[in-house]
């Protein structure tokens, strides 16, 4: 979807092109190289794994809030592990639990008090100004 939207926004490269027509489902690893390859190709860099997952994080609570995904969603992941550097970042993945029956017991939270706070270091998280360019 990412190289759909890339191409919709102008850039067009060969490996971008293919990337666009590959399967939801695709091996990770098939992925990778090629958006690594779509990147070089645009003559973009790819940034470090920490600066990508800060990245991610904030499309993350972006798409919570757009309602493309639900508070227990973020909790299957290990977005809780990010090493988050500004306060809003801070914040919001201090609210992101390893499993979603952890909610109550890490982080001492009833759901419905859980799922509001997450909205709110959510938008804070949005709304704030971008650590890196392109987040």
């Amino acid at each position: 979807m990412i190289a759909a939207e890339a191409l919709a926004a102008g850039l067009d490269t060969p490996a971008l092109c293919e990337l666009a027509g590959w399967p939801r489902r695709a091996d990770p690893r098939d992925l990778r190289d090629a958006f690594e390859q779509a990147l070089a190709e645009s003559g973009i860099e790819l940034p470090d794994r920490d600066v990508a997952r800060r990245h991610a994080l904030r499309r993350l609570a972006a798409r919570l809030l757009d309602g493309e995904i639900t508070p227990p969603d973020l909790a299957r992941d290990d977005w809780w592990e990010t090493e988050a550097e500004t306060t809003a970042e801070r914040a919001f993945v201090a609210l992101l639990p390893p499993c979603e029956c952890c909610i109550e017991y890490t982080l001492g939270l009833a759901r419905p008090a859980w799922m509001a706070q997450l909205r709110i270091a959510a938008h804070a998280l949005t709304s704030s100004p971008a650590a890196h360019t392109g987040c």
